[in-house]
């Protein structure tokens, strides 16, 4: 692990998703510089977690039977995973707090035909009075490592809030385990996130590293030398398309 990995003292706002979402990335890049977030100097041009299709390690979440209806995407960004569970059959919402995520989104749903079957909304994660005891399945795919520490009981209180009884909880959260010179945001450990969980009324079932695919290609790393992705491009992972893999935690629990 690396424990000693710079941490962010401020993360990005919500405003400044926003900004990333509308194609503002200057903005975006310097809120990330504000931030202190590892490694700032990698600037962005496209939403860095955005692949324009299903997350892998949802696809394989739907395909083991660990969905069930209703589902809550949180955190939704431009809809990807909702849009496919949503063409599986599955009744699911998507909540972002970047109104221009959503509006990708509804987008996206209506060029595909998903319009009718997928609801998205624009709505703060860390309040969802409006959602409570509605989802069998949760589903927090990169959201969870956005929150400062002190952030996350309240935001995992809430997840739990717009749970069923034993609603299922899946997060995808980046590790401990990446390279000091990744660039942020906040790096997870195991213990935070047993803790975290276990405090917030959820019985951890599983708790195991894999991969994230980001947008962010080799080709990309290649173009800004000098940053810190470019000095450890041969120890970086890449899928078969080139695009960059996170080291994450996937963590399932049940809400006690």
């Amino acid at each position: 692990m690396n424990a000693n990995a710079p941490q962010p003292t401020t993360p990005p706002s919500p405003d400044d998703f926003d900004a990333l979402y509308r194609g503002d990335y200057d903005a975006f890049n310097l809120a990330v510089q504000a931030s202190d977030v590892p490694h700032p100097e990698f600037r962005i041009d496209r939403v860095p977690w955005d692949i324009s299709e299903v997350q892998p390690v949802v696809r394989d979440l739907e395909a083991d039977g660990q969905i069930t209806d209703e589902v809550l995407d949180i955190g939704c960004g431009a809809g990807e995973n909702a849009m496919f569970l949503a063409g599986r059959g599955y009744r699911v919402c998507g909540l972002d707090a970047a109104p221009a995520a959503i509006d990708i989104a509804r987008e996206r749903a209506r060029q595909r035909g998903l319009d009718k079957v997928v609801e998205f909304d624009v709505a703060d994660a860390t309040d969802l009075t409006e959602y409570a005891d509605r989802f069998a399945t949760v589903i927090d795919s990169a959201l969870y490592h956005c929150f400062p520490e002190e952030q996350r009981p309240h935001y995992v209180a809430e997840l739990h809030r717009a749970g069923r009884p034993h609603a299922r909880l899946h997060v995808v959260c980046l590790s401990d385990q990446v390279p000091d010179e990744f660039p942020g945001p906040y790096r997870i450990s195991e213990d935070n996130l047993r803790d975290t969980l276990t405090d917030g009324g959820w019985a951890i079932t599983r708790l195991e590293l894999t991969t994230y695919t980001t947008a962010t290609t080799r080709r990309d790393i290649e173009r800004q030398p000098g940053t810190g992705l470019s000095a450890i491009a041969d120890r970086l992972d890449f899928d078969s398309h080139d695009r960059l893999l996170a080291s994450v935690w996937l963590t399932t629990a049940e809400r006690r």
